[in-house]
């Protein structure tokens, strides 16, 4: 399987993704912004604004080339006299809505090669609720157990465990959302990788992610979508949203990277909403909708 493969699909899988939310959304269409890399390659980031569901969103697809960063060799153990080059592409999303009763969401799959002919595939999919819906989680975590059952009984329980773990504010002491999926460096032919599988297995499995997401967000876009929400919810949103530039800024290991090897900083700070406030020491009333969502953001909760 050659690089140009998965290229290929990841590319298909950003105009799908894209189709579907716009006709979800009704109300706008992607802009794309095509984009090369300083190192080598591109990318095409589409972004949609002001839509009749989506505040603001991206669905963004790169392949980048060139030598490997130092602080990468350093992270790899990579011998530092040794010339390596590396390809990363993949595809990355996350959509803002208007509606605080329709979550956020967020999604990356991706692939890594080196010249020296090492490879692995990373991602996940995990839900951010302004306020957690009990039904919709369990929906959402049932289609993704479904997905990873496809490809190795083992990836549900794995992943939901690491997405849990890394999906997580130590400085707030509560999980970024209902959780999902997050895997990173599946190598092809390495024991713990379900039972030794294949690079066309793995990708087998990535391709499953990636088409797991139109569906489940697009049902959530229209069930929710014309909830009426009241100025006090509104401003709860805004508040989530805070936290959710927290991790970003703070904690997500893309992002830091990405800033720190001089990646192109539009597309990487793509995720953060378009409004988020922050209020000095907020506590919610006790028995509100607003606490029972703090209380249900935790880990190892059984969706």
């Amino acid at each position: 399987m050659k690089v140009e493969d998965i290229e290929g699909f990841f590319k298909s899988l950003q105009d799908d993704i894209c189709q579907a939310i716009e006709a979800a959304d009704g109300g706008s269409q992607f802009q794309e912004d095509l984009w090369e890399h300083h190192s080598g390659g591109g990318g095409r980031t589409r972004l949609i604004q002001n839509g009749g569901v989506i505040e603001k969103g991206g669905v963004n697809f790169s392949s980048v080339k060139g030598e490997v960063h130092p602080r990468l060799r350093q992270q790899m153990n990579l011998n530092e006299d040794d010339e390596y080059h590396f390809t990363a592409t993949g595809v990355s999303i996350v959509m803002h809505p208007h509606n605080p009763h329709v979550p956020i969401i967020h999604m990356n799959v991706r692939y890594f090669e080196l010249s020296n002919g090492t490879c692995w595939f990373g991602g996940g999919i995990d839900l951010t609720p302004h306020y957690v819906n009990e039904e919709d989680a369990s929906k959402f975590h049932r289609r993704l157990k479904s997905a990873c059952n496809k490809h190795h009984t083992d990836f549900y329980p794995k992943f939901k465990q690491w997405a849990d773990d890394y999906f997580y504010i130590p400085h707030r002491n509560e999980t970024r959302g209902v959780g999902g999926v997050f895997f990173d460096y599946l190598k092809p032919n390495e024991p713990g990788n379900g039972e030794n599988l294949s690079k066309e297995a793995l990708f087998a499995f990535v391709k499953e992610i990636g088409e797991t997401f139109a569906p489940v967000y697009t049902s959530f876009m229209r069930k929710h979508r014309d909830d009426v929400f009241t100025e006090k919810e509104k401003q709860w949103q805004f508040l989530r949203r805070g936290r959710y530039v927290e991790f970003n800024l703070v904690w997500d290991r893309g992002t830091k990277f990405g800033l720190e090897t001089n990646g192109r900083t539009e597309s990487i700070l793509m995720s953060l909403p378009p409004q988020a406030n922050w209020e000095y020491n907020f506590q919610p009333e006790e028995g509100s909708a607003e606490a029972k969502t703090l209380n249900l953001l935790r880990k190892g909760i059984v969706w």
